[in-house]
């Protein structure tokens, strides 16, 4: 489009730029446009690096999907199989099974506990 700019012609961007602006302001414009440009360069480094890490990163979902198969389902069961029903035991010391409340056993060997029937036929 416009080619390469060489000497003469940045010299008569210079000069323009002098006539423009004076000779006070022209330092001031070449330090605003080299911040410019090198915020610019940041910018675009700061993009190009955040689009190859999303390149990146789903090449490695791609991958993983690939690599990882589900696992198979469990086999059905056979019906010949007779699974047992697991054993339940109580611990030493434990409380019976039997709910204490309603059985005419008094386990706690208070006297004033148990049921109303046993009060009254003390």
């Amino acid at each position: 489009m416009f080619g390469s700019i060489g000497g003469p012609e940045m010299m008569l961007i210079f000069i323009v730029g002098l006539v423009v602006f004076g000779p006070r302001k022209l330092p001031e414009l070449g330090k605003s446009l080299g911040k410019m440009v090198a915020d610019f360069k940041r910018a675009s480094a700061d993009f190009q690096r955040t689009v190859e890490e999303e390149v990146h990163t789903e090449q490695l979902r791609e991958h993983l999907s690939l690599t990882e198969s589900p696992a198979p389902p469990p086999p059905p069961p056979d019906p010949t199989v007779v699974e047992a029903a697991p054993m339940i035991r109580e611990a030493a010391g434990s409380v019976p099974s039997s709910n204490p409340l309603t059985s005419d056993a008094d386990i706690s060997g208070d006297k004033s506990s148990g049921t109303a029937s046993e009060i009254s036929k003390s």
